[in-house]
């Protein structure tokens, strides 16, 4: 009968909403961020800058094959370790660091890593999300160094408009999914760092993977009308 009447079982979608009251103004300045990096792009950069975490066990995942895969941890310590990265959404260029801990010193030399990358930029958008230790004393200060560095404010829970998610998506499903290395955490940190190492120098196919150059919302923010 729900049939005929044209109705089936449907996969839930996420209604994304950002609850954050300065929604439209946050956005007004990363349009104008990425609109500055556009039209003057010898002396101004826009990155977007994200963290994630991951753990030795693999991730469980769907694969092929005659028997359901297994997500093999054998007796192995879950284990964590960290990844801050910053992503040029018109060169595809990816700065990251890695560590046990991502906490206020690693923030800091991420920033300075940035200035090194583009030492040739008079302004170096940082476009970020809300997490406090961005705005801890000590990173405060230390951008005081940097004159040039200037924090770009994400909307509280907004992760569509920040395309480095896309990118901890394709790490997991390339290297992190089903791996078979929960008992050699040095060699997994390795896989992990050769798979970013291949847009040290920019990658047209990250920008397509992470939607920037299509028609999406974000893309035409970054390559206009």
């Amino acid at each position: 009968m729900l049939q005929r009447c044209g109705l089936r079982l449907r996969s839930a979608r996420v209604q994304q909403f950002s609850p954050d009251p300065e929604y439209a103004a946050k956005v007004a300045s990363l349009e104008m961020a990425l609109w500055e990096a556009r039209r003057y792009p010898r002396s101004v950069v826009a990155v977007f800058l994200d963290q994630m975490g991951f753990a030795r066990w693999p991730d469980p995942a769907p694969d092929w094959g005659a028997e359901p895969p297994v997500a093999d941890r054998r007796g192995a310590k879950q284990g964590l370790w960290r990844l801050m990265g910053a992503l040029n959404p018109f060169t595809g260029q990816l700065t990251y660091l890695d560590n046990y801990i991502v906490g206020r010193e690693k923030v800091i030399e991420c920033y300075g890593r940035l200035v090194a990358d583009y030492p040739w930029a008079r302004r170096l958008y940082a476009i970020q999300d809300n997490w406090s230790i961005h705005t801890h004393p000590d990173v405060v200060a230390a951008l005081q160094g940097w004159p040039q560095v200037e924090p770009v404010w994400l909307p509280t829970y907004a992760p569509w408009l920040n395309p480095i998610e896309k990118l901890w998506r394709w790490l997991r499903q390339d290297v992190l999914h089903l791996h078979r290395l929960a008992d050699d955490w040095k060699a997994l940190r390795q896989r992990v760092r050769a798979f970013l190492d291949q847009f040290a120098q920019g990658s047209q196919r990250l920008l397509e993977y992470v939607g920037l150059l299509g028609n999406g919302y974000l893309a035409r923010m970054i390559h206009g009308p």
